[in-house]
């Protein structure tokens, strides 16, 4: 996973697209299979909703945790930014930042998304909501929210590649301007 000469590593992007396109998927099956209510009355005049499976639960989790096994192996080969090889000055390294930030950004609106839906869909299903009133509908996960996770997830995987395509860069161009600086100064003689 080694980057030589400004190049980032295939397989680091591979590992990334994969992840990330194996959580837009989780996304869209959880926003197809939602659970909705359907209303039912008993024999003593009581209304209340009874839902029908979980599984959009299950596929809002997993989308979180391929989405966030993707950044999270990002972070760690670039250790975040922060902890690693220093960034050349220019615009390699400007780009690797706002990519950095934009990625972190969409990442948590996706995560957002996703738990919420999660969240909410679990609710509506393991809980029975009584009413006696005629005019009842029964509760549901809004159409969308893991829709819009699924498109945060999109843009959060192409936000990190091209992060680690300009952190490749700038760390390359600070190696390089180290190794240049320091034959230079044992050829003055003062090494």
């Amino acid at each position: 996973m080694a980057m030589d000469e400004g190049k980032s590593s295939t397989l680091v992007h591979i590992l990334v697209i994969a992840l990330s396109l194996t959580a837009f998927g989780f996304a869209i099956a959880a926003e197809r299979r939602r659970s909705t209510g359907e209303i039912v009355h008993d024999p003593h005049n009581i209304t209340f909703c009874v839902y029908d499976s979980d599984v959009a639960t299950g596929y809002g989790v997993g989308a979180f945790l391929f989405l966030f096994s993707g950044q999270s192996l990002l972070m760690g080969i670039t250790k975040c930014l922060c902890f690693g090889k220093p960034l050349a000055p220019g615009s390699s390294r400007a780009w690797s930042i706002i990519y950095f930030a934009s990625s972190w950004l969409t990442f948590l609106v996706a995560s957002a998304c996703l738990i919420a839906g999660a969240t909410k869909n679990a609710y509506h299903t393991k809980y029975r909501h009584m009413i006696h009133a005629q005019s009842w509908t029964c509760e549901s996960l809004r159409k969308g929210v893991f829709i819009a996770g699924a498109v945060f997830i999109i843009l959060t995987m192409f936000l990190n590649i091209y992060y680690y395509m300009y952190f490749a860069k700038a760390t390359s161009q600070a190696a390089r301007k180290t190794n240049r600086s320091s034959s230079t100064v044992s050829m003055s003689g003062y090494a």
